[in-house]
């Protein structure tokens, strides 16, 4: 339920209408600072708990993800990738840059449509997360994912 409201608030926020601000040009005729809008704020700064930036990503509604609360989704594939890692790069189908499992995760948050596992929808996952992720929220998901062991529907 508290992951359903926290979808709902972020939804409404990114619709509503951004105030603008406008910079005054500098001195020497230089850049202006480009207005603020809400595609420019990150959804997590890495700052917070592992946890925390799974639940405020939305992650949980479409992966099961282990020892995350409430991530029983099941759109997307078990996010089990110490097990599942190498076998999805060693699938003929792949064809991403990434040579370890930990560059496999940073990929396919920053490029989902790179691979996606077979028997799930194609399309699905945002391709928005470059933008609204910051370096160190996608370190500490890879960290997180590439220590997750085999479940039962690890695919």
């Amino acid at each position: 339920m508290l992951v359903i409201g926290l979808i709902l608030l972020y939804a409404l926020w990114t619709l509503r209408t951004p105030t603008v601000r406008h910079a005054s040009p500098e001195p020497s005729g230089g850049p202006i600072a480009k207005p603020l809008s809400s595609e420019m704020i990150p959804l997590v700064t890495g700052e917070e708990p592992v946890t925390e930036i799974f639940i405020r990503a939305g992650c949980p509604v479409c992966h099961m993800i282990p020892g995350i609360p409430g991530a029983t989704g099941q759109v997307g594939p078990p996010l089990v990738l110490g097990a599942t890692g190498a076998r999805r790069l060693a699938d003929p189908s792949y064809r991403g840059q990434a040579k370890t499992v930990r560059d496999y995760i940073v990929e396919s948050v920053l490029n989902p449509g790179m691979f996606v596992v077979p028997g799930y929808p194609e399309r699905t996952m945002p391709n928005w997360y470059g933008t609204k992720l910051s370096a160190l929220a996608v370190e500490k998901i890879a960290d997180y994912l590439e220590r997750q062991g085999e479940g039962p529907t690890a695919r």
